[in-house]
């Protein structure tokens, strides 16, 4: 995985079944339903067969007053490094640097005009 390049759009949304449904509608893509090792369960996209995107159900006080939206990925080389630069650049550290069981250590942040990204180093090779 090329670091510094975009590499996973996730949909956060409150209704993961009314919004597989219009992807499915819109896109063709089917959803697969995963169970991940924190027993939360993770909706992937798939178009043949082939992931092309995730779902999260936005559930928890930690979504309070947050709308559903699109969150894009990009592979860094280090998640803590990385989060610092967006901070000293302008940014807003949203969720410090965290580890996703089998999956890898991520962070979510706003650029100085208050878009969001979330980056990722992956512990597995996608």
């Amino acid at each position: 995985m090329q670091p510094n390049t975009f590499v996973w759009n996730e949909l956060m949304t409150t209704d993961t079944d009314k919004a597989g449904r219009f992807y499915a509608a819109m896109f063709g893509w089917s959803t697969k339903s995963v169970e991940m090792a924190d027993g939360m369960r993770y909706t992937l996209f798939q178009r043949n067969g082939e992931d092309v995107g995730g779902m999260i159900k936005m559930d928890g006080p930690q979504f309070q007053g947050v709308p559903p939206h699109w969150m894009t990925y990009v592979a860094v080389e280090d998640v803590d490094a990385t989060a610092a630069k967006a901070r000293s650049a302008g940014g807003t550290i949203i969720v410090a640097p965290f580890d996703v069981p089998t999956v890898g250590r991520m962070a979510v942040v706003t650029d100085p005009t208050g878009a969001p990204l979330s980056f990722i180093k992956f512990s597995m090779p996608m």
